[in-house]
């Protein structure tokens, strides 16, 4: 990790030492067979962690690519797609769609809050749709949804699932499989411990079925040619190959750790931060039964701007934590926990954020808040 910076954002996040060694030995020949092995490593490190049998294609973009890659391979022109828009994310992947002819309708979820599942079926019952686009973790507000039930309920109807894992993948469990899910996105700089740059994909057999046949045209993110080059143990276009050494590494320490203990540890640094923050009497933006485990998100005190409270962090303690998004910018923060933390990490921010409050005028104590952080992380 940066010795000088500690970024608890919701991404990009700290990168391990052992990363950034992987992501600093020389570039391999990207068609040669060193390049091949590692490929098919990291794809079945990726199956473990998406929980599903299918191949993970890694795309090297951005994971709002792989987003855009999911949709236009599964959709088409005037193809009728229901959105989930519960903050930025959510309405990025419906304006996704927008953009390729798709026709959106929107599901409209306030800012904190998680889609209604009766919400949902209602608006399926009444007309056929092709797709249902939804965020799994919306970091803008720190709500994760309830997949496993969105997801059969869309199924229930005919839907295609397209979900956005981008920043909970590896934090937060995700059963493709189990869930029937039909398209699952992740990124690398979020929990993956990885800098920005790649992006994974993978798809269910019902998925790869409507991708033969889609009639949306994409060229860089055509998945059908990725999956063709997979198989050879290749990409289709010039991959990001040292970033991908880096990939190798970050899966070796998660499958090490043991995926049920990293998501222990990114469910006790959830409990952890917001229970913290309630003890200096700040609260909670998300919906509490929908809170996220890797991103919190709190309201900023009563004549304290959240902008102010980031800013001052990050040149007092040289922590930086994030504003809020759009009409939530001054109004809340947003502390982000996902990938390489530890209980000290933790321990550390919140201690750092209770004093920056209480030096801009909020009556609170750090060191009560922080001795709150690390009896709750450790249960």
């Amino acid at each position: 990790m940066n010795d000088d910076v500690l970024l608890m954002i919701p991404g990009p996040t700290n990168v391990p030492t052992a990363v950034l060694e992987a992501i600093g030995q020389p570039t391999m020949y990207h068609r040669g067979p060193e390049f091949s092995a590692l490929l098919d490593k990291c794809n079945r490190g990726l199956r473990t962690v998406f929980q599903t049998s299918q191949d993970v294609l890694i795309l090297s973009s951005s994971g709002t690519g792989g987003v855009e890659a999911a949709i236009t391979n599964l959709v088409n022109p005037d193809d009728r797609v229901l959105a989930i828009r519960g903050g930025k994310f959510g309405e990025r992947m419906g304006e996704i769609a927008e953009r390729y002819g798709a026709l959106v309708t929107w599901v409209e979820v306030a800012p904190g809050k998680a889609a209604e599942p009766h919400q949902i079926a209602d608006l399926l019952a009444r007309r056929p749709f092709k797709a249902v686009l939804f965020v799994q973790n919306e970091t803008s507000t720190g709500v994760t949804q309830n997949v496993a039930t969105l997801a059969k309920i869309a199924h229930d109807y005919r839907c295609v699932t397209i979900l956005d894992c981008v920043s909970g993948m590896g934090g937060i469990p995700v059963k493709t499989d189990e869930w029937g899910i039909d398209a699952v996105v992740s990124g690398s700089q979020k929990a993956f411990m990885l800098p920005p740059g790649l992006a994974f994909v993978s798809l269910s057999e019902r998925a790869w079925e409507l991708a033969r046949t889609r009639k949306t045209p994409t060229y860089y993110f055509d998945l059908i040619e990725a999956r063709k080059s997979l198989e050879k143990g290749q990409t289709p276009w010039t991959p990001a190959v040292n970033l991908i050494q880096g990939l190798g590494a970050s899966l070796d320490l998660m499958l090490a750790e043991g995926m049920d203990h990293v998501y222990a540890r990114h469910a006790a640094a959830g409990r952890a931060v917001r229970r913290a923050m309630q003890s200096l009497g700040l609260r909670l933006f998300a919906d509490p039964a929908y809170a996220s485990n890797v991103v919190t998100s709190v309201h900023a005190p009563e004549g304290i701007s959240s902008t102010s409270l980031v800013k001052q962090l990050a040149d007092d303690a040289h922590i930086i934590i994030s504003n809020g998004q759009g009409e939530l910018k001054g109004r809340i923060f947003r502390i982000g926990h996902m990938g390489a933390f530890d209980e000290e990490t933790i321990t550390r921010t919140v201690e750092a954020v209770a004093r920056t409050l209480a030096l801009l005028g909020h009556a609170c104590d750090p060191t009560a808040a922080a001795t709150t952080c690390m009896e709750a992380y450790r249960q």
